[in-house]
Protein backbone atom coordinates (compact mmCIF):
# COMPACT_ATOMS: atom_id res chain seq x y z
CA UNK A 1 0.00 0.00 0.00
CA UNK A 2 2.77 2.34 0.51
CA UNK A 3 3.74 2.05 -3.11
CA UNK A 4 0.34 3.24 -4.21
CA UNK A 5 0.72 6.31 -2.08
CA UNK A 6 4.16 6.92 -3.48
CA UNK A 7 2.85 6.70 -7.02
CA UNK A 8 -0.16 8.95 -6.22
CA UNK A 9 1.90 11.48 -4.28
CA UNK A 10 3.02 13.48 -7.37
CA UNK A 11 -0.57 13.60 -8.60
CA UNK A 12 -1.83 14.71 -5.22
CA UNK A 13 0.92 17.36 -5.06
CA UNK A 14 0.03 18.56 -8.57
CA UNK A 15 -3.65 18.65 -7.61
CA UNK A 16 -2.86 20.61 -4.43
CA UNK A 17 -0.68 23.01 -6.41
CA UNK A 18 -3.46 23.51 -8.97
CA UNK A 19 -6.03 24.08 -6.19
CA UNK A 20 -3.62 26.48 -4.46
CA UNK A 21 -3.11 28.38 -7.74
CA UNK A 22 -6.87 28.53 -8.32
CA UNK A 23 -7.48 29.74 -4.76
CA UNK A 24 -4.70 32.34 -5.16
CA UNK A 25 -6.25 33.59 -8.41
CA UNK A 26 -9.69 33.70 -6.78
CA UNK A 27 -8.33 35.56 -3.74
CA UNK A 28 -6.45 38.02 -5.99
CA UNK A 29 -9.66 38.66 -7.96
CA UNK A 30 -11.64 39.26 -4.79
CA UNK A 31 -8.94 41.61 -3.44
CA UNK A 32 -8.77 43.53 -6.71
CA UNK A 33 -12.56 43.82 -6.88
CA UNK A 34 -12.74 44.98 -3.26
CA UNK A 35 -9.98 47.53 -3.87
CA UNK A 36 -11.78 48.82 -6.96
CA UNK A 37 -15.08 49.15 -5.10
CA UNK A 38 -13.36 50.79 -2.12
CA UNK A 39 -11.69 53.32 -4.45
CA UNK A 40 -15.04 54.09 -6.09
CA UNK A 41 -16.70 54.37 -2.66
CA UNK A 42 -14.00 56.77 -1.44
CA UNK A 43 -14.34 58.84 -4.63
CA UNK A 44 -18.12 59.00 -4.12
CA UNK A 45 -17.64 60.06 -0.48
CA UNK A 46 -15.25 62.80 -1.61
CA UNK A 47 -17.72 64.03 -4.24
CA UNK A 48 -20.54 63.99 -1.67
CA UNK A 49 -18.43 65.98 0.81
CA UNK A 50 -17.57 68.54 -1.88
CA UNK A 51 -21.20 68.83 -2.97
CA UNK A 52 -22.26 69.27 0.66
CA UNK A 53 -19.72 72.07 1.16
CA UNK A 54 -20.83 73.78 -2.06
CA UNK A 55 -24.52 73.52 -1.10
CA UNK A 56 -23.85 74.83 2.39
CA UNK A 57 -21.87 77.76 0.97
CA UNK A 58 -24.65 78.54 -1.53
CA UNK A 59 -27.34 78.36 1.17
CA UNK A 60 -25.24 80.51 3.49
CA UNK A 61 -24.89 83.11 0.72
CA UNK A 62 -28.67 83.04 0.13
CA UNK A 63 -29.32 83.41 3.85
CA UNK A 64 -26.94 86.35 4.10
CA UNK A 65 -28.54 88.01 1.08
CA UNK A 66 -31.99 87.57 2.63
CA UNK A 67 -30.80 88.92 5.95
CA UNK A 68 -29.25 91.95 4.24
CA UNK A 69 -32.50 92.54 2.36
CA UNK A 70 -34.48 92.33 5.60
CA UNK A 71 -32.02 94.65 7.33
CA UNK A 72 -32.43 97.17 4.48
CA UNK A 73 -36.22 96.89 4.71
CA UNK A 74 -36.08 97.43 8.47
CA UNK A 75 -33.81 100.44 8.03
CA UNK A 76 -36.14 101.92 5.40
CA UNK A 77 -39.12 101.18 7.64
CA UNK A 78 -37.48 102.95 10.56
CA UNK A 79 -36.93 105.96 8.31
CA UNK A 80 -40.61 105.90 7.29
CA UNK A 81 -41.69 105.66 10.92
CA UNK A 82 -39.30 108.46 11.86
CA UNK A 83 -40.70 110.63 9.07
CA UNK A 84 -44.26 109.87 10.19
CA UNK A 85 -43.34 110.81 13.75
CA UNK A 86 -41.73 114.05 12.58
CA UNK A 87 -44.78 114.85 10.47
CA UNK A 88 -47.01 114.20 13.49
CA UNK A 89 -44.93 116.62 15.57
CA UNK A 90 -45.25 119.31 12.87
CA UNK A 91 -49.00 118.66 12.58
CA UNK A 92 -49.36 118.82 16.37
CA UNK A 93 -47.56 122.19 16.43
CA UNK A 94 -49.86 123.48 13.70
CA UNK A 95 -52.87 122.16 15.60
CA UNK A 96 -51.63 123.82 18.80
CA UNK A 97 -51.53 127.11 16.90
CA UNK A 98 -55.09 126.57 15.68
CA UNK A 99 -56.25 125.72 19.20
CA UNK A 100 -54.54 128.87 20.48
CA UNK A 101 -56.42 130.96 17.93
CA UNK A 102 -59.71 129.35 19.02
CA UNK A 103 -58.89 130.15 22.66
CA UNK A 104 -58.11 133.77 21.75
CA UNK A 105 -61.39 134.10 19.86
CA UNK A 106 -63.36 132.65 22.79
CA UNK A 107 -61.58 134.98 25.22
CA UNK A 108 -62.30 137.98 23.01
CA UNK A 109 -65.97 137.08 22.82
CA UNK A 110 -66.13 136.65 26.59
CA UNK A 111 -64.46 140.03 27.12
CA UNK A 112 -66.73 141.80 24.65
CA UNK A 113 -69.91 140.64 26.41
CA UNK A 114 -68.88 142.35 29.68
CA UNK A 115 -69.46 145.83 28.30
CA UNK A 116 -72.68 145.11 26.49
CA UNK A 117 -76.27 146.17 27.10
CA UNK A 118 -78.37 144.13 29.58
CA UNK A 119 -81.03 143.40 26.93
CA UNK A 120 -78.58 141.83 24.62
CA UNK A 121 -76.50 140.36 27.44
CA UNK A 122 -78.53 137.16 27.64
CA UNK A 123 -78.36 136.58 23.89
CA UNK A 124 -74.70 137.49 23.84
CA UNK A 125 -73.97 135.18 26.76
CA UNK A 126 -75.69 132.26 25.02
CA UNK A 127 -73.79 132.98 21.81
CA UNK A 128 -70.45 133.24 23.63
CA UNK A 129 -71.10 129.97 25.47
CA UNK A 130 -71.89 128.30 22.16
CA UNK A 131 -68.67 129.70 20.68
CA UNK A 132 -66.67 128.48 23.70
CA UNK A 133 -68.23 125.01 23.43
CA UNK A 134 -67.51 124.93 19.71
CA UNK A 135 -63.94 126.09 20.33
CA UNK A 136 -63.48 123.36 22.94
CA UNK A 137 -64.98 120.72 20.62
CA UNK A 138 -62.72 121.94 17.81
CA UNK A 139 -59.67 121.71 20.05
CA UNK A 140 -60.48 118.20 21.26
CA UNK A 141 -61.47 117.01 17.81
CA UNK A 142 -58.29 118.39 16.28
CA UNK A 143 -56.14 116.87 19.02
CA UNK A 144 -57.77 113.45 18.65
CA UNK A 145 -57.59 113.50 14.86
CA UNK A 146 -53.89 114.36 15.11
CA UNK A 147 -53.32 111.41 17.42
CA UNK A 148 -55.25 109.09 15.10
CA UNK A 149 -53.38 110.37 12.05
CA UNK A 150 -50.08 109.69 13.81
CA UNK A 151 -51.17 106.15 14.69
CA UNK A 152 -52.39 105.59 11.13
CA UNK A 153 -49.12 106.84 9.63
CA UNK A 154 -47.05 104.63 11.90
CA UNK A 155 -49.29 101.62 11.27
CA UNK A 156 -49.05 102.17 7.53
CA UNK A 157 -45.26 102.47 7.72
CA UNK A 158 -45.02 99.30 9.79
CA UNK A 159 -47.33 97.46 7.38
CA UNK A 160 -45.26 98.52 4.37
CA UNK A 161 -42.10 97.43 6.17
CA UNK A 162 -43.61 94.04 6.98
CA UNK A 163 -44.80 93.57 3.41
CA UNK A 164 -41.39 94.45 2.00
CA UNK A 165 -39.69 92.06 4.45
CA UNK A 166 -42.03 89.28 3.36
CA UNK A 167 -41.46 90.06 -0.33
CA UNK A 168 -37.68 90.00 0.19
CA UNK A 169 -37.91 86.42 1.50
CA UNK A 170 -39.35 85.24 -1.79
CA UNK A 171 -36.28 86.29 -3.75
Amino acid sequence: MSTIWLKALPYIAALLLALGALYGAYHHGVSTTNATWQAEWNARDTRDAQAKEQNEAAERAKEQARQQAINKVIQDGQQLIGQATADAVVARASADSLRGQADKLAARLTASKAGSNSCTAAASEAASRAVMVLADVLKRSDERSGDLAGFADQSHSRGVTCEQAYDSLGK
